[in-house]
């Protein structure tokens, strides 16, 4: 039988770009497309349903909340995809991170933006600047090499049940990265491609944004350090 796969995808006003990468996904491969729609006030869930994805309604605001969100909605897949909706990365890029899987070689794989050129380029200097201060720290303190904290990553469902995850808002991420390390799962970064996303991004578009998920990633890098 083929593996069951499932993608969620968190979104807040994201009604422009959502179709596209609802539409650039290998649908007729997945089990299910869940986006979870984090107290949007335009047509986001009008735009996910219209697409084909089954709509998950988060009131409480928080990207890890939307996708803790995610997770209670899932219907028993065997590997879970996590993709933005603001069509920055390239959604038909699944199956990049889906093979080392699908291959036996890994349980949790990291689609990094730092590794090609045209990627990195395309991030905005405040991200890329803190994703290496954020990997640097990661590397230092628990001794695995991540290039990126890129949100398009895939993880076998009995590995995302084992670390447990609780982050509600910015460190989302990072505490996925870390706890897999700690849990000696078997990790893979692979090159995906990136571009400028459609709007402004609720989080390094603005200076606010900018500090507060940088001092929440910071915070539970040093937050698991002690535990």
């Amino acid at each position: 039988m083929s593996p069951k796969i499932s993608v969620i995808i968190p979104a807040y006003n994201e009604e422009e770009s959502l179709p596209h990468v609802l539409n650039e996904l290998p649908r007729d491969r997945l089990h299910q497309v869940i986006v979870v729609d984090n107290r949007s006030t335009d047509r986001t869930a009008d735009m996910a349903r219209e697409n084909g994805a089954t709509v998950v309604y988060e009131k409480r605001r928080g990207y890890g909340q939307a996708c803790l969100s995610g997770m209670a909605a899932l219907d028993d897949p065997d590997i879970v995809v996590f993709l933005d909706g603001d069509y920055s990365d390239f959604p038909e890029e699944i199956d990049l991170l889906l093979e080392p899987i699908l291959a036996g070689e890994a349980d949790f794989v990291v689609g990094s933006r730092m590794i090609l050129e045209e990627s990195r380029k395309a991030l905005l200097p405040q991200a890329r600047y803190g994703n290496q201060l954020a990997v640097f720290l990661i590397r230092l303190f628990f001794g695995h090499r991540f290039t990126d904290l890129g949100p398009f990553r895939a993880i076998r469902f009995e590995s995302l049940q084992a670390i447990g995850m609780r982050d509600k808002d910015f460190g989302w991420t990072v505490e996925m990265q870390i706890k897999a390390v700690q849990k000696g799962l078997r990790i893979r970064e692979v090159a995906v491609r990136y571009r400028m996303r459609i709007g402004v991004s609720k989080i390094t578009g603005t200076v606010s944004g900018t500090l507060k998920a940088g001092t929440k990633i910071i915070y539970t890098i040093f937050k698991y350090l002690v535990t």
